[in-house]
């Protein structure tokens, strides 16, 4: 299940993330304000805590707002 979940977040990352993706091009200093980016984060959590790493990945996803500071937020 663990590579599987991975293998998702890599497909998005791919094409669809704006840091990661076919459109990186338009945001050369990165587009999102925490690093590592959120896909990555939850790309380590599951690789590091397997299932129970997507939940670390949507409460991260849900800090990443407009109001939030962002910074170095290690998995």
């Amino acid at each position: 299940m663990r590579r599987i979940i991975i293998g998702l977040i890599t497909i998005y990352q791919k094409t669809l993330s704006p840091d990661h993706g076919l459109l990186k091009h338009r945001h050369p200093n990165g587009f999102c304000k925490y690093y590592p980016t959120c896909s990555e984060y939850t790309k380590q959590s599951v690789e590091k805590h397997g299932i129970l790493g997507l939940f670390k990945g949507f409460f991260r996803i849900l800090r990443c707002n407009p109001w939030s500071k962002g910074g170095i937020d290690l998995a």
